[in-house]
């Protein structure tokens, strides 16, 4: 005698568009029960991707963030500030916490501070009111300066 079918844990479903918080409880469910062949593979999936994008999104913020109030710290000393050296503080904290979390990221922040520089020089022009001819073409700064707590441009 074969086995019934085994009845649907949720019936119906929560459909991922009408109700995310109920469809997210539903997935790690189902997963925990390993109950595979119930859960919503095309969007956990999807989702799972933008967890991924949105870690690199962040710390690319922060780093963008980071470089700018430095240039910014260094082109315009006259006008620093204590929210200047918070916003440093935050950012690199920031930056820690994703990089213990996000080895690849952390691996990977070379990449990512070349590729956003011109972001944070363009930002830094725009707030300064300086060219942006006025900064270097490349990040001045070690990922190890950025990185260092205490670190602040002469």
């Amino acid at each position: 005698m074969g086995l019934a079918k085994e009845k649907p844990l949720f019936d119906p479903p929560t459909d991922y568009e009408d109700d995310f918080s109920a469809w997210l409880y539903e997935q790690i469910e189902l997963l925990q029960q390993k109950r595979i062949h119930e859960v919503d593979l095309p969007n956990l999936i999807e989702e799972l991707e933008d967890m991924g994008s949105e870690q690199r999104h962040a710390l690319e913020s922060s780093y963008r963030l980071l470089i700018g109030h430095l240039l910014k710290w260094t082109y315009q000393p006259e006008q620093r500030s204590a929210s200047w050296e918070i916003t440093v503080l935050r950012e690199r904290g920031n930056i820690e916490r994703r990089e213990k979390r996000n080895g690849s990221l952390k691996a990977d922040a070379g990449r990512i501070v070349a590729d956003i520089y011109r972001y944070a020089v363009r930002e830094a022009a725009v707030e300064t009111g300086l060219p942006k001819s006025t900064f270097p073409a490349e990040c001045p700064w070690t990922l190890e300066q950025l990185r260092d707590p205490d670190f602040m441009p002469a």
